[in-house]
């Protein structure tokens, strides 16, 4: 593939991600109208946490550490009959171990539900364990499935087919939206509607990448159990996801010991830190990750070279661009922060108390905004130089301090407790990062460093100076639009003083002769111009 072709295709699936980041929003809406933040929110949070934690810590992690390397090296020598037999029976071997193994743990999940479900639930009354408990094994199945699905997207994006796999989000989050609204009254409640779509989204996510794999020319077919297992490619798979399962195990743990507390913190707790972390969610989906992955191939063609003046200034401006976008939205998003909940969650079941509950965790998961997007470009730095190990550690660091934060601040802020740990563990996770960074003598990280810190407070300074005169005019906008409707009452206004802050800041940046929006603005000034 050539690189034009390649940057196609990277630009064709942020397009997608950012489409199934909004859907996922729209998903999140829905659940807010149907739920709010009540105990049946509650129960389908937890419910499907469940089987997610698992789908996040072995399926995700499986194909990007250790399949797709493991398949294109195959790849490498399937032109030859030989060698397209091996490869063959690598596919088999994998297809019959992921689909072992996760349906093994899916019917374990599903018996063992009743003994899982009140960890999470606190001191729920016994209706509400009994409904998470029947929402747990609705979908838990969903782990087999996806992990099914996850299996067929490595073997598209090992021969760098990515449009299908960036397009099954998609069809994910529009099949739980049609079907909270269209089986609710079949399946007796909003949560168990949507739990169905989630199975019916799942499956069409897996059956949906099908076709496209067949065209690849390789076969989906299963092994004997004992020739899976013992398969040389198997046997590497598994050696090469077994140190960062530990590193992944410990994020995924954060979301499990967040929920749990917040199980026991009271009602609405689990539900209204998932619709903040949803917002949240949107802003890194859009902006940390799509330059993370982007810049990734770069820093390990630099590193594979050797030019380590040009990888530091690499990370350097990923660093920069991150601090250009996320620390503005932060202070905006932390002081208009409930209009956004307003505008984006309030309808029908969404009442001023889940307003209140979850504005309460966003203030405090909006201040790490900056630390995890941040994060999201420092771990590809390592990646780049096949160093696995180091972002591991700093990620153990940041559940440490997680989880004792949590069990401290949950018992004073409660469900705003559980989010300012993450936060600050997201910060400690930053330090920890350019600690490891600068043993690395190749890569400046001091310099990175204390360049990073002088643009950021140059981007505080500015952010707070662009939100003075928003204020005063946002207050106007507001009262001038009220009683019209949430859309226009809340709509209007807040695009409004968006722009306002955007138009400010932008002016700002120019008068102090930011080298970033320079560079933005001549770059447009030649496209326009020729």
């Amino acid at each position: 593939m050539s690189k034009k072709s390649l940057a196609a295709a990277g630009i064709r699936l942020s397009l997608l991600t950012l489409g199934s980041r909004i859907l996922g929003l729209i998903r999140e809406m829905t659940k807010a109208s149907l739920l709010g933040t009540t105990s049946l929110a509650d129960a389908f949070g937890i419910a499907f946490m469940i089987p997610n934690l698992f789908r996040r810590l072995f399926a995700e992690n499986s194909i990007s550490v250790a399949f797709i390397p493991t398949f294109r090296g195959y790849l490498e020598g399937a032109e030859t009959p030989q060698g397209h037999k091996e490869t063959q029976e690598f596919l088999s071997a994998t297809c019959t171990v992921v689909t072992f193994c996760t349906v093994l743990v899916t019917l374990l999940g599903i018996i063992c539900a009743p003994l899982i479900v009140p960890i999470f639930t606190g001191n729920h009354e016994q209706n509400v364990i009994n409904e998470t408990v029947l929402l747990t094994r609705i979908m838990f199945p969903y782990l087999a499935i996806i992990s099914f699905a996850a299996f067929l997207q490595g073997i598209l994006n090992a021969v760098k087919i990515f449009s299908p796999s960036g397009f099954t989000p998609i069809l994910f989050n529009l099949i739980i939206i049609i079907c909270s609204y269209t089986l609710g009254k079949i399946t007796g409640n909003a949560a168990r509607a949507m739990s169905a779509g989630v199975i019916l989204g799942g499956l069409v996510q897996a059956f949906f990448q099908l076709p496209f794999v067949l065209k690849t020319e390789w076969k989906i077919t299963f092994a004997p159990l004992k020739q899976a297992f013992t398969n040389q490619g198997t046997k590497k798979v598994f050696k090469l996801i077994g140190p960062t399962i530990i590193g992944m195990a410990a994020y995924q743990l954060n979301d499990v010991v967040s929920t749990a507390l917040a199980g026991r913190a009271g009602t609405g707790i689990v539900s209204s830190l998932q619709y903040s972390l949803r917002l949240q969610e949107l802003i890194l989906g859009i902006f940390a990750v799509s330059i993370g992955t982007v810049i990734l191939p770069d820093l390990s063609g630099l590193a594979k070279r050797k030019k380590w003046d040009e990888f530091s200034d690499m990370l350097l401006q990923a660093s920069r661009i991150i601090a250009l976008i996320t620390i503005p939205i932060t202070f905006f998003a932390f002081f208009f922060g409930e209009h956004i909940i307003i505008l984006v969650y309030k309808n029908n079941r969404f009442t001023n108390e889940s307003v209140r509950l979850t504005l309460e965790a966003f203030r405090f998961h909006i201040v790490g905004l900056f630390f995890i997007a941040l994060n999201r470009i420092m771990a590809p730095a390592f990646y780049a130089q096949g160093n696995t190990k180091q972002p591991t550690l700093a990620g153990i660091w940041g559940f440490a301090v997680n989880i004792l934060l949590a069990l401290c601040l949950s018992q004073i802020l409660s469900g705003g407790g559980i989010a300012l740990a993450l936060s600050i563990a997201s910060a400690v996770n930053t330090i920890f990062l350019f600690i490891y960074l600068a043993r690395n003598k190749t890569i400046h990280a001091g310099r990175i460093l204390s360049q990073l810190c002088i643009y950021m407070i140059k981007m505080i300074i500015l952010s707070i100076i662009a939100l003075l005169p928003v204020f005063p005019a946002a207050r106007i906008l507001y009262s001038t639009f009220s009683g019209h409707g949430r859309i226009i009452s809340e709509g209007i206004p807040f695009i409004l003083s968006s722009l306002l802050f955007a138009l400010i800041g932008i002016c700002l940046l120019l008068l102090t002769r930011d080298s970033l929006t320079e560079g933005i603005t001549n770059r447009l000034k030649r496209r326009y111009m020729k």
